[in-house]
């Protein structure tokens, strides 16, 4: 059963544009890139051509007579007489283009050509991105995909837009959830905590209805990740690479989560891990969270770029690589006990990347003032807390009535609680982070 995913809109748009270039799908591996774009292309295309370059070698050398069209065809057809190319009915899929950058350089060709439309996808694990990027400059759209969020899970459950665009309008409104209603989705929310995003989990956990299999599955993911690190990752220590990556669920576990290299061996030196955590961004295995040198506007050109947090852009794959005693209780009993604050705030950081929102957080030095995540819209910054317990958000609080932060009217608190407003502050269950973008945009 193919479940709906958010690309397949962006895909439709896609082919109704009459302008429309060859497409470049991005994102990690396994997280439904080839899946959604087959099930787009058999629905609308006569015609389906589809090439694995890590899967079918025979298909490395398409390009030995030139980028052209029609070299590139003649040559596809060499190494499968059975493929047809049907002008204006065919789709070419080019799959694990990281094991061929080079093809990049046809898609101006293709475009120019406009017989034929084209589709391209990979892993950022190992893709060359920047040499793709360079032979195709003009010829191509980007999009980025990652694992399916809260709303593509709950459709994927079976709840209709109507009863998730209700989430969106009880924020609007400000209008407290009903018992029955917080009930339901807090426990779909924790669900969704402890298997992520990932197809295949969701998939196993929505046709059997349990949790047995999914994190055989999840570790199998990470372990795939690990091995990519080994295959791709050439001129870079590849050791330390994956202690980065194993490292993060301790670091996010830690009252200060500042990654911090001391932490993965003892007098460890940043300048001894250049690369590593830049390959793993790549890679889209990790997201960074920048700090800010002031809670202000402009975000990006206002970062200190020694201090970050590391998250998994997956939560689910960060709860299957937590102690086996945690394992237990997470997925029997819902107990988030000790890593509360890391998974929930690892979630808040999923749900903003997958909504295109940057990640930036703030800490004082020599104070207790810091705050978990910052967005913006045009005109204002809105700092965002992240509670794992009833405890008063002090910092929240002091950035809002702080007149040096002229940026800053009000601010969300995201925890385990209702919707309310109080003293410039909005409070939302978890549940709701995955609305946040749509909220701030009805709001302004």
């Amino acid at each position: 059963m193919y479940y709906r995913r958010k690309i397949d809109e962006y895909l439709n748009g896609w082919k109704a544009d009459p302008e429309h270039k060859p497409l470049i799908v991005k994102g990690a591996r396994q997280i439904g890139k080839t899946e959604s774009i087959m099930h787009f292309a058999g629905e609308n295309y006569e015609n389906v051509v589809y090439i694995n370059f890590a899967l079918e070698k025979k298909y490395m050398q398409i390009l030995a007579d030139g980028y052209d069209v029609e070299s590139v065809l003649k040559n596809i057809s060499l190494a499968n007489p059975a493929f047809k190319f049907i002008p204006d009915e065919t789709i070419l899929i080019f799959d694990e283009i990281q094991e061929n950058p080079d093809l990049a350089t046809t898609l101006k060709s293709f475009k120019i050509d406009g017989k034929y439309d084209v589709i391209c996808s990979g892993s950022m694990l190992g893709i060359n991105y920047k040499k793709i990027h360079s032979n195709s400059v003009g010829a191509k759209t980007d999009y980025e995909m990652y694992s399916m969020d809260f709303e593509e899970f709950l459709w994927a459950k079976g709840y209709s837009q109507e009863q998730i665009n209700s989430i969106l309008i009880h924020m609007i409104d400000n209008k407290p959830f009903n018992e029955n209603e917080l009930s339901i989705f807090k426990s779909l929310f924790l669900d969704y905590c402890v298997l992520g995003g990932m197809p295949a989990v969701v998939k196993t956990y929505i046709e059997t209805g349990l949790f047995s299999g999914t994190l055989d599955a999840q570790k199998q993911i990470r372990l795939d990740y690990e091995e990519d690190v080994r295959k791709y990752a050439e001129s870079l220590d590849q050791t330390k690479i994956i202690s980065v990556y194993r490292s993060i669920p301790a670091q996010l576990a830690k009252e200060n989560k500042k990654f911090q290299f001391n932490k993965i061996e003892k007098n460890a030196r940043s300048r001894e891990y250049t690369g590593c955590i830049e390959w793993l961004i790549d890679a889209g295995v990790i997201t960074e969270c920048q700090c800010l040198r002031f809670p202000e506007l402009p975000l990006k050109g206002n970062v200190e770029e020694s201090k970050y947090k590391l998250y998994y852009p997956d939560t689910g794959l960060l709860v299957s690589a937590l102690d086996e005693e945690a394992q237990e209780d997470l997925r029997v009993n819902k107990n988030l006990g000790v890593y509360k604050g890391a998974l929930y705030e690892n979630f808040v950081a999923e749900a903003f990347v997958k909504q295109g929102l940057g990640l930036f957080y703030y800490k004082k030095e020599n104070s207790t003032l810091e705050e978990d995540f910052f967005v913006r819209t045009q005109n204002d910054l809105i700092p965002v807390e992240v509670k794992s317990n009833s405890n008063q958000s002090r910092s929240l609080s002091a950035l809002i009535k702080n007149k040096n932060y002229g940026d800053i009217s009000f601010g969300i608190k995201l925890g385990d609680f209702n919707v309310g407003h109080a003293n410039d502050i909005f409070t939302f269950p978890y549940f709701c982070t995955f609305k946040i973008k749509e909220y701030l945009k009805k709001k302004e």
